[in-house]
């Protein structure tokens, strides 16, 4: 008797002790309940979910509100029995919290002169270039003039007097949505033989459809002509979408030409089909041929262009004169903008991995991370839409000694990255509201160029004694 009684005892201790363990869990931070509950309607980051626009507002009262009695009629649930009024609380101010990372882009004064201060550098803008649209591609000739691509489909050289002339003999590209003339190139040994590259949306009509994709030309420059053109890379198939073509051009060392192409808007079918030509980077031989090295084979066994994939959108790509390795950005969605260092045969991920969410405000995916997929140097939350980048090489800028550049279009400044190594430590806003900054690039001469567009200008960045 003694013992059964030992024994019930102990079970109804044992049973006590479990209901007050299941009544009470241990405390979790508003992060881990956004997690476990906001996450697979919001997305995985709070601070994408953040980039949204606020229809029931976003005070502090308005939030507590929105996530104590929700909105079921518009798929918001109730969540006052499941987070106690601390908790509500606790999330409201997480969001809060998130809502400075938005904010801390939105630069509400106006540049009142063309100096600039910031912590490494003071500069100044020089005025090389005006009456653009949207002044693409950057592109720096031997005897100190430049090519300049207008998205809007003209081609122009700059001579060192900064005086402008149109060239003739460019592609025919469809302007229309983001598509236009996009990026050019010169050749490694452009002085000797006058090659330039152009990259752009070319189009076809199939029935009543008109349909576009990135293509690029190869010209010779002679006089105030573009001759011999030829089309040495089309990024198959062509779609009927006007948005996400890429699309920039880079030689490395080995005199290899890296071509950016965007997913076309197909994020379904186009990234992680290694069978079709949007979402990838792709490597070429200068006359468009396929190097035989190469990683990918198609169907007959043959080598493709195609050097990396599962890219959404890469704007911006720049040698690394330390390494030699081509780098690039691409937009995410709502957030989860990247910047990658480019490896062969590997995959970034999109739209399986991504740290944004949809512009609808659901999410894409729950993961950021998987097995296989290369995970970015960085990411930005919210997206700054990022354009140019370059590497900041030479002696002119020694406060910005080898940071890395990155233009926005989004919030209109400079992103100025400090590297050790190839880790991004350290980020800086710079040259606040110069405009929708869509092009940065390093010029022969030891200066940084940047370009805006709307209206569309080139501006040399000069040092100014400190």
């Amino acid at each position: 008797m003694l013992k059964y009684t030992i024994c019930a005892a102990f079970v109804a201790v044992f049973c006590l002790s479990s209901f007050l363990t299941e009544r009470k869990p241990v405390a979790k931070t508003a992060r881990e309940n956004y997690e476990q509950y906001c996450s697979s309607c919001h997305g995985e980051k709070v601070e994408a979910f953040v980039d949204r626009n606020w229809k029931h507002g976003k005070a502090k009262s308005d939030l507590v509100k929105s996530i104590t009695g929700g909105y079921p009629d518009l798929g918001m649930p109730t969540w006052s029995p499941t987070l106690n009024e601390q908790e509500i609380s606790e999330m409201a101010d997480l969001i809060l919290e998130s809502l400075k990372n938005v904010d801390q882009y939105k630069f509400t004064s106006k540049p009142t002169s063309n100096v600039f201060t910031t912590e490494g550098m003071t500069v100044k803008l020089d005025t090389v270039a005006s009456g653009l649209k949207s002044p693409w591609g950057l592109a720096f000739m031997p005897d100190g003039g430049m090519i300049i691509t207008d998205r809007a489909g003209d081609v122009y050289r700059v001579d060192k007097a900064n005086r402008k002339t149109k060239l003739t003999g460019g592609p025919m590209v469809l302007v229309e949505g983001q598509g236009g003339l996009l990026d050019v190139e010169l050749h490694p040994d452009f002085a000797k033989n006058q090659l330039v590259y152009m990259s752009y949306s070319a189009f076809r009509q199939e029935g009543s459809d008109k349909l576009s994709t990135t293509a690029v030309m190869r010209a010779k420059l002679v006089g105030d002509a573009l001759t011999d053109q030829k089309i040495i890379f089309e990024a198959l198939p062509y779609s009927k979408t006007r948005h996400h073509y890429g699309s920039r051009l880079k030689f490395d060392k080995q005199n290899f030409l890296y071509v950016s192409v965007g997913d076309r808007g197909n994020e379904k079918e186009n990234p992680q089909s290694l069978d079709r030509g949007p979402g990838k980077i792709h490597r070429l031989h200068d006359d468009g041929r396929i190097p035989a090295d190469n990683p990918f084979l198609n169907e007959k066994k043959e080598r493709t262009s195609v050097y990396s994939y599962g890219h959404r959108n890469p704007q911006g790509m720049a040698l690394n004169p330390a390494t030699g390795q081509i780098w690039t950005n691409e937009h995410g969605p709502r957030g989860g903008d990247e910047v990658n260092i480019i490896k062969k045969a590997a995959n970034y991920g999109w739209p399986v991995i991504c740290y944004g969410i949809n512009y609808d405000g659901k999410p894409i995916t729950n993961l950021s991370a998987k097995e296989g997929m290369e995970q970015p140097l960085t990411y930005w939350l919210p997206s700054i839409a990022p354009s140019g980048m370059a590497f900041v090489d030479g002696a002119k800028y020694p406060g910005w000694k080898n940071n890395l550049m990155v233009g926005s279009l989004r919030f209109q400044y400079l992103n100025r990255c400090v590297l050790e190594g190839n880790k991004i430590v350290k980020q800086e806003t710079i040259l606040k509201n110069i405009g929708r900054l869509r092009n940065v690039d390093m010029g022969p001469d030891g200066y940084l160029y940047v370009s805006v567009e709307d209206p569309g200008y080139v501006f040399r960045l000069l040092p100014v004694n400190q």
